[in-house]
C-alpha cells in the first residue's frame, strides 16, 4: 500500500470495513435548502456479488444493470435477479490483487446498434510487469446476455511501476470519445513525478476515438485534444492526478466531475477541463504538497471541494442527480468515501461556489456509484451488494 496510509484500498481498506461488521443502518435526515427534510436511505437492490467495483446501466431498453466484479467478471442483474452465467469472465487474465483487477466498464455510445463495450483491467506480463489494459469486446450475436470472450481487441496497454493507483474509470463523453482515468502509478507521493510529466499517460485523464485508428495505434487521437499537435502525449486530455478512480459526465451539461484520491491529508472533487492541470504532486487538494509550503500554484486548477482525513480517506466520485424520486436533490452532485462510508451532496449556488452537505453515514465500504437510465443513483458496496438511494 502507500507509504504511511491506506489509499483507495480496493481490497484492503474496503475489506476492513466488511470484516469489522459494518452497520446496515443507512438513514439520516439532512435539511435540504428550500424544502422539508427528506429521510434518505440505501435500499438493497442486488446481493450475492463478489468484490463489486463498478455499476453501469446502458440505455438499451433492457432494464439491465451490469456490475463489475474485481476478480474479472461482469454480472447482469435483470428482472429482480442476477443472471447465473457472467456476461463476461476474463478472470484468467486479470491480476486481482489489492487495488488491481477488473476496474471499469463502458458501453459504446451507440450500443446496442454497435454491439461493443470497453473494459479497464490489470494484468501481469513477462512474469512480473503490472500492465493496465483498455480493451474492446463484442456482445454475442445469439445471446444479448453473453459477451464474446474471444473478441477482445486491445486498444492500449500501460506499464505500471507499482501496485497501487491504477485509476479505473472509463466513460464515453457527450462528444462520443472514450475518457480513461490513470493514476500516478503508485507508491506514495508520486516519487517518479508522473502527475506533472506530460510525456507519460500515468496521472492523467485521456481521451481517445475508438471508432477510428491512427497509424500504429488501435484508436485515433482526436485533433482537438490539447496536445494533439505536440507538447505532450496526444492522448492526454487533463493532467495532475493522483488516483482519479471515479468520474462522470453530468447529463445535459456535459460537465466532467472527478473524485481524485488524496495522499495523507485531503480528498478532492474536480470539474475537469481540456488541458487542465489539477495539481498533483505539487498540490494535494487546495494545499501545497511538494514543497509543503510556498509551492508554485500558477496554472494549476483548484478543486471545487475538498475534505480532510477526519471525514474519510479515499473519495469515491459520483453523479449529478437527475432522477425524479428525490426532487430535493435535483442538480446536486452525490459522492462518497471508501474509508468512512459517508455520502455527501455538493450544490452550486451562486455559480462557482460549492457547498458540501452530509446526506448519510452509511458505514459501508462504498467502491463505486452508478446511475440508471432514469437518473437515480446507486451505491456499490464492496462486500457484495448494490443499493439504491431512496427517500421515505
Amino acid at each position: 500500500m502507500n507509504q504511511g496510509r491506506r489509499v483507495i484500498a480496493i481490497g484492503t481498506l474496503l475489506l476492513a470495513c466488511f470484516l469489522n461488521g459494518c452497520s446496515n443502518s443507512n438513514s439520516s435526515t439532512p435539511p435540504p435548502s428550500g424544502g422539508p427534510p427528506p429521510t434518505l436511505s440505501l435500499t438493497p437492490v442486488v446481493s450475492g456479488l463478489s468484490n463489486p467495483v463498478d455499476f453501469q446501466a446502458p440505455d438499451d431498453g433492457s432494464g439491465r444493470f451490469f456490475v463489475v466484479e474485481q476478480a474479472g467478471r461482469i454480472r447482469i442483474y435483470v428482472n429482480g435477479a442476477l443472471v447465473a452465467t457472467p456476461f463476461l469472465d476474463i478472470s484468467s487474465k486479470v491480476n486481482f490483487s489489492g487495488e488491481m483487477g477488473f476496474l471499469g466498464l463502458a458501453f459504446h455510445p451507440q450500443f446496442p446498434q454497435k454491439n461493443l463495450f470497453y473494459v479497464h483491467y490489470d494484468q501481469i506480463v513477462g512474469g512480473s510487469q503490472v500492465q493496465s489494459v483498455i480493451a474492446e469486446y463484442q456482445v454475442s450475436t445469439s445471446d444479448a446476455n453473453q459477451a464474446n470472450a474471444a473478441s477482445e481487441r486491445i486498444l492500449l496497454t500501460l506499464n505500471q511501476p507499482f501496485g497501487n493507483h491504477k485509476g479505473g474509470q472509463i466513460a464515453f463523453g457527450p462528444d462520443g470519445f472514450l475518457y480513461i482515468g490513470f493514476g500516478d502509478g503508485g507508491s506514495g507521493g508520486d516519487p517518479l513525478g508522473n502527475g506533472q510529466n506530460l510525456q507519460t499517460l500515468l496521472g492523467k485523464v485521456l481521451r481517445i476515438d475508438v471508432d477510428h485508428m491512427d497509424a500504429g495505434l488501435q484508436y485515433a487521437i482526436p485533433s482537438t485534444n490539447p496536445f494533439a499537435g505536440g507538447g505532450g502525449r496526444g492522448e492526454i486530455w487533463a493532467s495532475g492526478f493522483r488516483n482519479p478512480f471515479r468520474f462522470s459526465f453530468e447529463r445535459g451539461t456535459g460537465r466532467l466531475f472527478c473524485g481524485d484520491v488524496g495522499q495523507d491529508k485531503y480528498e478532492e472533487i474536480d470539474i475537469l477541463q481540456s488541458g487542465g492541470n489539477f495539481g498533483w504532486n505539487v498540490m494535494e487538494g487546495m494545499h501545497c504538497y511538494n514543497p509543503a509550503s510556498g509551492c508554485n500554484m500558477s496554472g494549476l486548477i483548484l478543486p471545487i471541494a475538498e475534505y480532510d482525513h477526519t471525514e474519510g480517506d479515499a473519495v469515491i466520485g459520483g453523479y449529478v442527480y437527475k432522477g425524479s424520486t428525490i426532487p430535493s436533490l435535483t442538480g446536486a452532485y452525490i459522492f462518497s468515501d471508501n474509508g468512512s462510508g459517508t455520502i455527501w451532496k455538493l450544490v452550486e449556488a451562486p455559480p462557482g461556489t460549492w457547498t458540501r452537505t452530509m446526506l448519510l453515514s452509511s458505514n459501508r465500504g462504498i467502491s463505486s456509484l452508478g446511475q440508471d437510465v432514469a437518473g437515480e443513483i446507486y451505491f456499490v458496496d464492496y462486500s457484495g451488494s448494490v443499493l439504491k438511494l431512496t427517500a421515505q
